[in-house]
């Protein structure tokens, strides 16, 4: 098999010099409106499985929203705070770099501000 990747212990391929311990993969259905979160490790990939949700994603210029429904993928850049508001309901899969950051303020970037 060509590529860049070693084997990992499970017999994936992994990048050389990145820990497989800091990415996590995710599948849950949830309803309502999440906290903020970002993950200053890397980028996330989004995919959602079932439902519908708007994916509010917080970048440099300004906060940008995805209306997603079944099948979409998305990446959330790497240290943009982002949160999902599913009404209905939602199942998503995600490849999420850890650690998370959490915030339930309005605005998690003042709140970032305020603190240095």
């Amino acid at each position: 098999m060509a590529g860049n990747g070693e084997a990992g212990s499970g017999g994936g391929l992994r990048r050389p010099g990145r820990d497989p311990e800091r990415r996590r993969l995710f599948a849950g259905s949830f309803q309502g409106e999440s906290a903020w979160e970002r993950h200053n490790n890397g980028d996330e990939l989004v995919q959602v499985l079932e439902g519908e949700t708007r994916l509010t994603i917080l970048t440099d210029s300004g906060p940008t929203e995805l209306d997603m429904r079944g099948g979409m993928v998305t990446v959330v850049p790497q240290g943009c705070w982002h949160k999902f508001h599913a009404p209905t309901g939602v199942t998503v899969m995600t490849m999420t770099p850890q650690p998370t950051d959490r915030s339930t303020a309005k605005d998690p970037t003042r709140a970032d501000s305020a603190k240095g």
